[in-house]
């Protein structure tokens, strides 16, 4: 009895120990699940949500560039695209080995990819392929639970409508170099473009805007269903220039005509640059989508220099377009007086170096006007001679030469303006009588772009003030684009007798038939210019050749004749305008470069008077007669 009544109390035992087990168990069990369901809940809906959601970037719309009148030069068109996402492909040779099924994936499209996986993070999007219709997104469409990872994408892609007209202007967009990333991811995306020339490229930062974020929920394989959020980024700002599209048009369309060539065409009073035209040229569409390699040696290759903005970066000899600068070193010196005369027998003799007038015979007794009406290198010889090189310089400074300008445009050159300092300082030589006899002149070691031509034309033709050249119509302030506020320009001090007597000089050069230029007039009294003709030499004439007789035109190679330039201003009563125009190898300036120019000129003129009646009859609401 003693013993089952042990046993009982045994069983007693172990059951309630056993039960006790059982509740400590249950007990765990439920603190547990308290404490994943409600304390940790936040926690792990957040990692469900990871795997459910999938946290994109929404690229922003890059602003547009646009002409004076608001005509688009630089737009975004949609892009159909194919991409991958690394993290949500198992293995992305494979994927791409599927891909290539359905459309042409070559090796050089694997080297970019797998590239770009091994250097960007797994979660952005890898552009496969771009620029698709919608036959290729359809037939991978279909195919996509079979190709995780791939995703179909619709972005935008650069577009310039107008490409070659402004190509050196607008410039172009190209994909982030490494160099670039800096770890905004923005960067990373793949439709993103950075500016890598031109407005383009100045305005960059502006014009990208400021990227938003897009929500998708995704299924197992990572393919999107639905976008449950979206939070939009900023655009772009839209950068207006002071070009004018027609006028632009009209100046590339004047220029092809040349092998090589260069105009621009700029407001005396502002300085706001209406035509900047350099030919030959290239499409920017070509860069904004990947420029073939063939193509970009071809234009590498090609000695005319299609990739260069000769106008703001070509540098060459002004030849007679820089006399104007000599006179007003001359009449502000002191060192000769409007009226004098000098007398050109045809060449001027320096100890043992004669130097030749381009008329053999001479022109005889000639005063300032005179001189630069015929283009009298004799006379700009001994003015050189009198006043010296340093004062030289330091008036054509301050009409713009010999230093950079500050544009709003990359590749600007400074151009040079020689004095007896620099060249101590680089050849180690002392400066020469001679060398300011041919710098007199606007040869030797002188070099100016055309635009420096343009503001030193424009300078002279709007009472002698410092006017600033520049393409858009604002300026960056703080990272964003404020429209530019109009101010007087500084006065350069120059007297306005010695201005007078100068413009005078110019429009004779044109308008009176003793002017190297009269040929190239503009037969419309309003619509008259004043201006001046140059030839730069490209290789020194010898001795030889002088005596047995130059070579005719056409039996010179080309890439070693005379660079043909012309600087002008219009109308002559009232100037408006400023122009310059160089023909690379062109030959005479009178015959080749003033014709552009009186063209160029005329059209502006013309177009800014057919423009004045348009705004007068849209404001007062009558229609132009």
């Amino acid at each position: 009895m003693a013993r089952e009544q042990g046993r009982a109390r045994t069983f007693t035992r172990r059951s309630l120990l056993l039960l006790g087990g059982q509740l400590g168990l249950f007990g765990l069990l439920a603190g547990r699940l308290y404490w994943l369901q409600v304390v940790e809940s936040e926690k792990y809906q957040t990692l469900s949500d990871t795997n459910r959601i999938s946290l994109r970037l929404v690229p922003p719309v890059r602003g547009r560039i646009l002409d004076r009148e608001g005509e688009p030069l630089a737009v975004n068109r949609p892009n159909y695209r194919i991409v991958v996402v690394p993290e949500l492909t198992g293995n992305v040779g494979a994927t791409l080995d599927a891909l290539a099924t359905l459309l042409p994936v070559g090796e050089a499209d694997r080297r970019r990819i797998m590239r770009d996986v091994a250097r960007k993070r797994r979660f952005l999007p890898i552009v496969v392929k771009e620029n698709l219709s919608w036959e290729d997104v359809g037939r991978v469409a279909v195919n996509t639970q079979d190709l995780p990872g791939v995703q179909f994408d619709v972005g935008f892609a650069r577009e310039y409508p107008r490409g070659m007209d402004f190509a050196h202007v607008v410039g172009y967009v190209a994909p982030p170099a490494e160099a670039d990333l800096t770890g905004d991811p923005l960067l990373e995306l793949p439709d993103f473009r950075i500016g890598r020339n031109g407005i383009e490229r100045v305005y960059d930062l502006a014009m990208r805007g400021r990227g938003g974020t897009s929500q998708l929920e995704v299924n197992a394989v990572g393919r999107p269903i639905r976008e449950l959020d979206r939070v939009d980024g900023d655009p772009g700002q839209d950068v207006a220039l002071t070009i004018d599209a027609g006028l632009q048009r009209f100046c590339m369309q004047r220029l092809s005509q040349e092998e090589s060539a260069a105009a621009v065409v700029m407001e005396v009073d502002t300085g706001e640059v209406l035509a900047a035209a350099s030919w030959p040229s290239f499409d920017p569409n070509e860069f904004s989508t990947g420029i073939p390699v063939g193509l970009w040696r071809e234009l590498l290759a090609d000695t005319r220099g299609p990739l260069t903005n000769k106008v703001v970066s070509g540098q060459y000899a002004p030849g007679s377009t820089y006399k104007m600068a000599v006179a007003l070193a001359g009449l502000e010196a002191g060192a000769i007086a409007p009226d004098h005369r000098i007398h050109c027998p045809g060449h001027m003799d320096l100890g043992d170096n004669r130097f030749h007038c381009w008329r053999r015979g001479g022109h005889g007794a000639v005063d300032m006007v005179e001189a630069i009406q015929q283009s009298c290198d004799v006379y700009f010889y001994e003015l050189a001679r009198r006043v010296g090189i340093d004062r030289i310089a330091a008036m054509s400074r301050r009409l713009g030469l010999g230093q950079a300008l500050g544009i709003d445009l990359p590749g600007e050159r400074a151009g040079l303006m020689p004095t007896r300092a620099w060249k101590e300082a680089l050849h180690g030589k002392p400066w020469a009588q001679g060398d300011t006899l041919v710098a007199g002149i606007g040869q030797g070691f002188v070099l100016a772009t055309p635009l420096q031509l343009a503001v030193m034309t424009a300078r002279m033709a709007n009472g002698g003030r410092a006017v600033e050249p520049h393409f858009a119509r604002q300026r960056i302030e703080g990272g964003s684009l404020v429209d530019r506020v109009e101010e007087a320009a500084p006065a350069l001090g120059i007297p306005q007798r010695h201005l007078a007597i100068v413009l005078k000089a110019m429009s004779s050069v044109v308008n009176d038939p003793r002017g190297t230029a009269f040929r190239a007039r503009i037969d419309e009294p309003e619509f008259a210019m004043g201006g001046k003709t140059g030839t730069s030499q490209v290789r020194r004439i010898t001795a030889q050749e002088r005596a047995t007789g130059m070579r005719r035109p056409h039996e010179v190679p080309w890439n070693e004749r005379d660079h043909a330039l012309f600087v002008g201003f219009a109308p002559v009563r009232e100037p408006r305008y400023a122009c310059a125009v160089i023909v690379e190898h062109g030959g005479g300036g009178s015959a080749v470069a003033a014709p552009i120019a009186r063209d160029i000129l005329l059209e502006a003129q013309k177009r800014d008077s057919a423009g004045r009646t348009a705004r007068r009859a849209r404001a007062t609401g009558s229609a132009p007669t």
